[in-house]
């Protein structure tokens, strides 16, 4: 998705219908920051706020996403165009969080052995658990199968180890 696009067509769209950043953040319950922000093309509006904001502008979704207004013979072709890139931008963002997750995770538990000398297969099954809840949480939203297997591995791991563990 073109940010800058998206912010200028926004601004654009504000302008024609004579409301300042103040007023259109006032009628959605937002910071007038979050406005400029957007129609500066540094960020995206929450995904939630896409029909209201239609709504003010009296353009469509489409129109919105696309960062323009779209001709009636265009609304299929530009439509799907708008749905994948949304699902892409999503799924990078989870994606993003779920790597800063796993790396101050590993981080903390690495911390945590050295301070209290604990065994690493303590620590193994804990990363373990940690993945497998995150593979599982990811199939529960996407149904991808692959998740759903990535998952189940892991928590055969995180039993296994539990068991050794607890027969040691």
């Amino acid at each position: 998705m073109d940010q800058e696009k998206i912010g200028k067509f926004i601004a654009k769209q504000r302008k024609l219908k004579e409301m300042t950043q103040e007023e259109l953040a006032e009628k959605l319950g937002i910071t007038k920051n979050a406005v400029s922000k957007w129609e500066r093309g540094l960020c995206l509006m929450d995904m939630s706020l896409l029909k209201p904001l239609s709504n003010m502008l009296e353009v469509s979704v489409n129109d919105i996403l696309a960062g323009e207004i779209i001709e009636n013979k265009d609304i299929e072709k530009k439509s799907e165009e708008n749905i994948i890139k949304l699902t892409e931008l999503v799924n990078l963002k989870s994606m993003k969080y779920g790597i800063i997750g796993m790396a101050l995770f590993s981080i903390i538990l690495i911390l945590i052995s050295f301070l209290k000398d604990t065994n690493m297969a303590s620590i193994v099954s804990l990363l373990c658990a940690y993945n497998c809840i995150t593979f599982l949480g990811r199939y529960k939203t996407k149904k991808d199968k692959t998740d759903l297997i990535t998952g189940l591995i892991f928590l055969i791991a995180v039993i296994c180890n539990t068991i050794a563990f607890i027969l040691s």
